[in-house]
């Protein structure tokens, strides 16, 4: 498996993002794992990368349901930013919603980026799947 330069955790759930990154981390994916704890604090930070002529990760798992700025209204400001690569952007939620799918559906059509969709409690074998670089 390729490294990949840099990943994120865009979650609010503190056992998440530990599981996630402990799971990264036993796979050796990457070096550098960032987190933020709402969609906002990941959008601000992504967007200073991008003037800064830094790199945005290759991969984002995304949390729905957080405060401040929830997943969709993360994905809605991302799918604006001018990133001509695809990034895999992994939603990962405890959502038994339907409108949630229907969301994911919709915005998969909305942009070039490659989104998928899984529900929490992910397993290692899943994330090894969904952790290479568009």
């Amino acid at each position: 498996m390729t490294k990949l330069k840099s990943i994120a955790i865009i979650d609010d759930d503190p056992i998440t993002v530990f599981g996630v990154k402990r799971m990264l981390n036993t796979l050796g994916v990457s070096e550098n794992i960032r987190s933020y704890v709402n969609g906002k604090e990941a959008i601000d930070d992504f967007k200073s990368i991008m003037n800064n002529k830094g790199v945005i990760p290759e991969v984002i798992f995304l949390d729905i349901n957080m405060p401040i700025m929830d997943g969709w209204q993360f994905l809605e400001e991302f799918i604006k930013l001018p990133i001509t690569h695809k990034i895999r952007i992994n939603i990962l939620t405890s959502s038994i919603d339907p409108a949630d799918k229907e969301n994911w559906r919709y915005y998969m059509t909305r942009t070039h980026h490659i989104i998928d969709y899984k529900n929490k409690p992910i397993q290692k074998k899943e994330i090894e799947e969904i952790t290479r670089a568009a």
